[in-house]
């Protein structure tokens, strides 16, 4: 199986069409149907069902479609990094994450190490704790922004200095928004919106104690501004992290933390024995300068307020 090959699947896959695929690739549609039906040979699976007007991918197709997607961004993040010139410093470093305001850090990293070398690029990758690690141990990202609880085992990482404060976001309307702060009484009975990975065994469970198995849970998300539509919509409570949404003004949210508070912690992960480019090493060591400065800064901060 070559990558051609693979670059021909996906134009069919896209396109649902041999004959508009052909057009998108610059050739006959007789040598793309015979280069399909050679890599179905090659695999011994059926990658299509051929339609009057469509192709539709069957559970052999949908599977190498998202490899082949895989494989040839990861192709070509290579060929990048290789074809790189060793002179000034430039490429791209793919980074991968959660949502989380503690992430302004590595924003700020980005921007220091961007204003020594303007060739570097970064292409963030947004999605939950399964989707960061799946792409970190493929190779497609460099690092990983993991929301604890998160398992290091397989990982080298950096603790980052701030940390996310759990509650619900709610609307302004609702009974809970007169409290200061929500108990887990008080969302043992209402009807909850919960991210995926805060789901089963983790710290967001072990706040909801005895009630973690009887909760009404009306609806999952892996990304908060979904799921603050779905508050507004009046579907439920969203369990989530702080300075996400936008709650002041004229907004008709509010958030509220949780009682007993509950903190967690971000890691900034890579593979143990990763092999760097030039740009993602260099914007580790930023980050590692980046950090410490910062927890230098509120060392000190702590020293002036004991004084």
């Amino acid at each position: 199986m070559e990558l051609r090959e693979l670059r021909y699947f996906l134009a069919v896959a896209q396109e649902e069409t041999i004959s508009k695929a052909a057009e998108r690739l610059y050739v006959t549609q007789p040598n793309l149907s015979r280069q399909m039906q050679h890599l179905e040979k090659e695999l011994g699976q059926t990658l299509f069902l051929r339609g009057k007007r469509k192709i539709v991918l069957t559970e052999a197709g949908h599977l190498l479609k998202k490899r082949a997607e895989e494989l040839l961004d990861l192709y070509e993040k290579t060929e990048r990094e290789l074809s790189a010139p060793n002179a000034e410093p430039c490429g791209d470093v793919y980074i991968g994450g959660g949502e989380s305001y503690a992430v302004r850090i590595v924003a700020d990293a980005a921007k220091r190490l961007q204003e020594l070398h303007p060739n570097i690029r970064f292409h963030f990758f947004s999605g939950d704790t399964p989707d960061v690690t799946e792409r970190l141990d493929k190779g497609l990202i460099d690092f990983g922004i993991l929301v604890e609880p998160a398992s290091l085992v397989k990982y080298d990482s950096l603790r980052l200095p701030q940390t996310d404060t759990w509650g619900v976001l709610m609307r302004k309307d609702s009974p809970l928004a007169e409290k200061d702060a929500v108990t887990p009484d008080d969302l043992a009975r209402v009807p909850l919106i919960r991210s995926k990975h805060s789901l089963g065994i983790g710290v967001v469970s072990d706040w909801f104690g005895k009630n973690a198995d009887e909760l009404n849970i009306r609806a999952t998300y892996n990304l908060i501004y979904n799921a603050s539509l779905l508050v507004e919509a009046g579907i439920g409570y969203a369990v989530g992290i702080d300075k996400l949404i936008h709650t002041e003004g004229t907004s008709s949210l509010c958030f509220k933390p949780l009682s007993p508070t509950l903190i967690t912690h971000l890691d900034f992960a890579w593979k143990k024995d990763h092999v760097f480019s030039k740009p993602a090493r260099l914007f580790l060591e930023t980050l590692r300068a980046t950090v410490e400065s910062e927890l230098i800064i509120a060392e000190s901060r702590k020293e002036t307020e004991c004084r």
